[in-house]
C-alpha cells in the first residue's frame, strides 16, 4: 500500500495510474503530431503544449477514476476492464467538451482529441492485456505473517481471499489462543519469531491476538521491527486493508492515539468550504432546471408538495432542516413516527421511484451546501429518531458528527444503501474512516467516484 494524502492506494492500482497518466500523454502528443502533419506544419518543442497535453491526460484518468477502471474487480477480470474503460472514455469525451467549452485555450483541438482519443484507446487496451494478470496477481501484495490463530486471525484470512486483495496471508503463528481456528498455525513454542518471519519472507507482521489475553511477545517484535519488517496491530491493518474503521476490533485508546481526526484544522476547513462552495455553484446552474422540472412531475404524479421538508442531525449534533424533491406517498409515516426506508417499499411514488434511482431527489441540497448547511461530502445525514436510537445500540456513532453531512460521502460510494442496523454499524465504520482520514484528496476521489454509483444505482432505495 501507498499512502497518498493520508490514504491508501494499492501498489497495483498506483503504478498502474502512473502508466496509464504517461500512455495518456503520449497519445497526446501522437495525436498533436498526426494532424500536424496532415497539415503539413511543424511541430515546436513539447514545452509548448504541456498545458493540453495534461488536460487530455487529466480529463481521460479522472474519467477512469470515476467509473471504477482502478477497482478490484476491474483488475481481476479482464473483460469487466474493458468494458468500464469504454465507458470512462466515453465520459472522458464529455470531460474535454466541457473542458473546451470553457477554457479552449488549455485544450487540444477537436481534431487532434480524435486522433489522441483512439491511440489512447489502443493503448490502454494493450496495457490490461499484457499487464492484467500481473498488476491483478500476485506479484504487488504485501505478504503478511499474523500473530493469532483465533476468531481474528481468521477474518484476515477471509480479508486476503477477497477479489482485489493487496495482501497474502504467508503464515499463522498461535500465541496460546483458546481453540484456534486457524488450524494451519504453528504454535509460537517451535519457532524463532524473528527467523521464521525471514523464512515465509514477510513484509509486515499484524497482531491479530484474542481480546490481548495473550501476552504480546514484545522483545522479538522489537528485533523484527529493527529489521525493517512493519508491525501493525488489527484495527490499524483493517482500516489500511478495508478503507473503514473496524467496530469489532477498534477501542477508544486506538482512536485517541491514532492519527487522523483532524478536519476541525483551520486550513482543511476552509479547503473543503472552499471546494462546496464551488462544485455547489457550478451544479445549481445546470441543476436549477432538472430541479424545477422534476417538481412539477411530482406534483403532477401524486397529492402533496414537490418538495419534502425534515430535520435531521448535523455538524456536532445541531438539528437543521433538509430539503429534497419528495418521492413517497404524502402520507407515508404516521405522525411522530419514523419508518426505514426499504427495497421496493410501497410508500414510494410512480415517479420518486425514477428521480431516487438517478439521484435526481438529492439535487435541491445543493443549495443547502452553498448556505453552508451541509457538505458536498460528508456522512449522509440521518433523523433524530434514528440518531439517538443508534447512539444507543452502536459505539462510537455520535463521533461521526465532528464533520458536516453531506449529498454524498464515502460509505455511499462504497456500502448500498442501508436500513437495518447491521447496515448502519457497517456504513458508521466508512463514516469514521472519512472523518478520521478526511483530506481534500479524499474529497475528490469520493466526487469522482460517486459518478460510478450514479451511473450503476444498486443501492439507491
Amino acid at each position: 500500500m501507498i499512502r497518498l494524502f493520508k490514504h491508501y492506494i494499492p501498489k497495483a492500482v498506483f503504478l498502474l495510474g502512473l502508466l496509464d497518466f504517461a500512455l495518456l500523454i503520449a497519445a497526446g502528443e501522437f495525436g498533436w503530431l498526426l494532424r500536424l502533419w496532415q497539415l503539413e506544419s511543424k511541430a515546436g518543442p513539447i514545452s509548448e503544449r504541456i498545458p493540453q497535453l495534461l488536460s487530455f491526460a487529466v480529463a481521460l484518468q479522472c474519467a477512469m477514476v470515476a467509473v471504477g477502471c482502478y477497482g478490484g474487480e476491474a483488475l481481476q477480470s479482464l473483460r469487466f476492464g474493458l468494458a468500464r474503460l469504454l465507458v470512462a472514455v466515453s465520459l472522458g469525451v464529455i470531460f474535454i467538451s466541457v473542458m473546451f467549452f470553457l477554457l479552449p485555450e488549455l485544450t487540444l483541438w477537436r481534431s487532434n482529441t480524435v486522433y489522441s482519443m483512439g491511440v489512447a484507446i489502443f493503448l490502454l487496451f494493450v496495457v490490461r492485456i499484457l499487464f492484467g494478470r500481473l498488476f491483478g496477481g500476485d506479484a504487488f501484495k504485501r505478504r503478511v505473517l499474523v500473530l493469532g490463530a483465533g476468531a481474528r486471525a481468521r477474518r484476515i484470512s477471509v480479508l486476503a481471499q477477497r477479489p482485489g486483495s493487496s495482501f497474502l496471508v504467508v503464515g499463522h503463528v498461535a500465541m496460546g489462543d483458546v481453540q484456534p481456528v486457524v488450524a494451519s498455525a504453528i504454535a509460537r513454542d517451535t519457532v524463532d519469531l524473528a527467523e521464521y518471519v525471514r523464512t515465509v519472507r514477510a513484509d509486515e507482521v499484524v497482531l491479530a491476538l484474542q481480546e490481548r489475553r495473550n501476552a504480546m511477545p514484545v522483545a522479538d517484535l522489537l528485533r523484527i521491527r529493527t529489521t525493517g519488517v512493519h508491525v501493525n496491530e488489527i484495527s490499524t491493518f483493517l482500516e489500511r486493508e478495508t478503507g473503514r474503521v473496524d467496530l469489532r476490533s477498534v477501542n477508544p485508546s486506538w482512536l485517541i492515539f491514532s492519527d487522523g481526526f483532524t478536519s476541525g484544522r483551520r486550513l482543511s476547513a476552509w479547503s473543503k468550504r472552499a471546494i462546496d462552495i464551488i462544485v455547489s455553484g457550478i451544479l445549481l446552474v445546470p441543476a436549477g432546471p432538472v430541479i424545477a422540472l422534476a417538481a412539477l412531475v411530482v406534483k403532477l404524479d401524486s397529492k402533496g408538495p414537490a418538495f419534502f421538508r425534515q430535520i435531521r442531525v448535523g455538524q456536532y449534533g445541531a438539528p437543521f432542516t433538509i430539503v429534497k424533491l419528495r418521492s413517497m406517498k404524502l402520507d407515508a409515516e404516521a405522525p411522530g413516527e419514523a419508518i426505514w426506508a426499504e427495497k421496493d417499499d410501497p410508500r414510494i411514488t410512480r415517479v420518486g421511484r425514477i428521480i431516487r434511482k438517478l439521484r435526481i431527489d438529492e439535487l435541491p441540497q445543493a443549495w443547502m451546501v452553498l448556505k453552508g448547511e451541509m457538505s458536498f461530502v460528508g456522512p449522509r445525514p440521518e433523523r433524530p429518531e434514528f440518531v439517538d436510537d443508534l447512539a444507543a445500540q452502536i459505539p462510537y456513532y455520535a463521533e461521526r458528527h465532528v464533520v458536516k453531512p453531506g449529498i454524498t460521502g464515502w460509505a455511499q460510494i462504497n456500502f448500498p444503501y442501508g436500513a437495518s442496523l447491521d447496515d448502519a454499524r457497517q456504513k458508521l465504520e466508512y463514516d469514521l474512516y472519512y472523518a478520521k482520514n478526511y483530506t481534500p484528496f479524499l474529497d475528490l476521489l469520493t466526487m469522482l467516484q460517486t459518478v460510478r454509483v450514479l451511473l450503476w444505482p444498486e443501492g439507491a432505495r
